[in-house]
């Protein structure tokens, strides 16, 4: 009779893999890799994720709920004011933007490292991304102002100018732009 595997073992091996899709990418990243840093047999990953697209998978879930919950407080430390929460909401991702380690949105990283796109983890990637452009639509609906559409695509250029830098400026550079696109955010949503 097979041992049980200790607990947290699901834990270790899907904060490994997300460490290393995160680092390295998706397409970057080997099974075998994972479980050697996992320290964990290939069957036991296999038992808790039994392709490499349910690891993902779950790793952008784990990702989603991290972001959620950061958008959660950000917009609850904004008040009621809808014009604040656009503002927080940028300010926040240029928060995540000035993090040692970023490398640039999980999403949209994997979206542009796997393009063909069926697969569940292209679902969950493209979901976070339409919740989030939601928000800022139904926020900049609130404002009243001529021209929503107009508004809500300028917001998320800056957004997904924020994430995008990660992949080519270094800190300094990235925390001009971050500083730069809170306060053309500020600019947009008092015009």
């Amino acid at each position: 009779m097979p041992r049980p595997p200790a607990p947290g073992t699901r834990e270790r091996i899907l904060g490994t893999a997300s460490r290393l899709f995160y680092a390295h990418g998706v397409r970057g990243v080997g099974m075998n890799r994972i479980i050697t840093e996992a320290g964990t047999g290939k069957n036991l990953l296999y038992a808790h994720f039994p392709t490499k697209d349910d690891l993902v998978a779950a790793y952008l879930d784990r990702t989603r709920a991290w972001r959620a919950e950061s958008a959660r407080r950000a917009l609850a430390g904004a008040g009621d004011d809808p014009r604040e929460q656009l503002v927080a909401i940028v300010a926040e991702v240029a928060r995540i933007a000035d993090r040692p380690d970023f490398r640039g949105c999980a999403f949209r990283n994997y979206l542009a490292e796997v393009p063909d796109g069926g697969s569940a983890p292209a679902a969950v990637a493209r979901e976070q991304l339409a919740e989030s452009r939601a928000t800022i639509e139904r926020l900049v609906g609130e404002l009243g102002v001529d021209d929503p559409a107009g508004l809500a695509e300028q917001l998320w250029l800056l957004v997904d100018g924020l994430y995008v830098q990660g992949a080519y400026r270094d800190r300094d550079e990235r925390r001009r732009g971050a500083e730069a696109a809170v306060a053309l955010a500020r600019r947009l949503v008092s015009g």
